[in-house]
């Protein structure tokens, strides 16, 4: 019974972030584009093949950082070995130097919780 506890906390620790995880999926793809036009769109392109300042976001899911042919990356980025997924990208959009230190991109981060999710289901729909 002593061990009952920690499997408790482990399964609410489990359920918490499967649950997260699809909160954050529940963002509106639509309301996304608008947040992706007035945050990402000035250095980025949803459209493949052509980069801007940052590199093109068309199918980023799935990719490896730092991947884009013809892109000059910084090193930190190629050696980061991130796949970009949902949740890595929230975590680099909500604070890109904390999770690539010494990485190009000059954005401080979006704060807002919804606008990230949000503009990760727009992200997910560049396919």
């Amino acid at each position: 019974m002593k061990n009952m506890k920690p499997m408790h906390a482990l399964l609410m620790a489990a359920c918490t972030l499967t649950m997260a995880g699809h909160a954050m999926a529940a963002g509106d793809a639509k309301k996304g584009a608008d947040v992706f036009a007035g945050e990402c769109g000035d250095c980025h392109s949803p459209k493949e093949g052509k980069a801007k300042k940052g590199p093109p976001l068309f199918g980023v899911i799935g990719r490896k950082a730092g991947t884009v042919a013809d892109f000059n990356y910084s090193e930190a980025m190629k050696q980061s070995g991130i796949t970009w997924s949902p949740d890595k990208i929230d975590l680099y959009i909500t604070r890109p130097k904390k999770l690539v230190p010494g990485g190009k991109m000059k954005y401080d981060g979006l704060d807002d919780a919804a606008a990230r999710a949000d503009v990760i289901a727009y992200i997910q729909s560049l396919k």
